[in-house]
This record gives C-alpha cells, structure tokens and sequence, in this order.
C-alpha cells in the first residue's frame, strides 16, 4: 500500500516481507537487475484484468525505516516486484 492512495501525501510504501509488515519513508531504488515481463493486477482496480508491465528480479533500495532510521537493502522475486508496484503507486501509476 502506497500512502498517497488513502489520501496521504508522503513517500511511504508498507508491505509483507516474511510474515511482517515493512514500512519505507522516501523509498529510492538504487540498482536493478534482470528485467522481466509480468502481468500484475492491483487492488485499487479490483475487477479489471491483469495488465502487462516489466519489473526487475532484484533491487536495491535505500529507505527510512519504522524508526526513521537509514536501510538499504536489497529485495528479490515476489517481494521486490511488490515494492516496484507500490513505488509505482508513489510516482502516480496505476497498473
């Protein structure tokens, strides 16, 4: 879930990352290795289809964490494509 999607505007991406919810203020995506076409749907549009987009397999990503504390971490598969998508949210695009 992006904050400017529930009407907040600030940088500030949440998500499940093995069984816990990661919080991101002022998420930037450092690196990105190897591109791939997906199709994703998102919650914002629950009854459209599936669309076409790419993401990368693995990211690096520089972040502030719950504590306001600098992170940089890097993410694969599923959970970097989550961060893609919600970043995504924070820049204005919709899937």
């Amino acid at each position: 879930m992006a904050a400017n999607m529930i009407g907040v505007n600030k940088a500030v991406i949440a998500f499940v990352d093995n069984e816990k919810i990661q919080i991101m203020y002022n998420p930037i995506i450092m690196k990105e290795e190897g591109k791939y076409a997906t199709k994703e749907s998102c919650l914002s549009h629950p009854h459209e289809e599936a669309k076409d987009t790419f993401r990368y397999k693995k990211i690096k990503v520089s972040y502030l964490d719950e504590k306001f504390k600098k992170k940089i971490k890097t993410y694969t598969g599923f959970t970097a494509q989550i961060i893609q998508h919600e970043m995504d949210h924070l820049e204005g695009v919709l899937i």
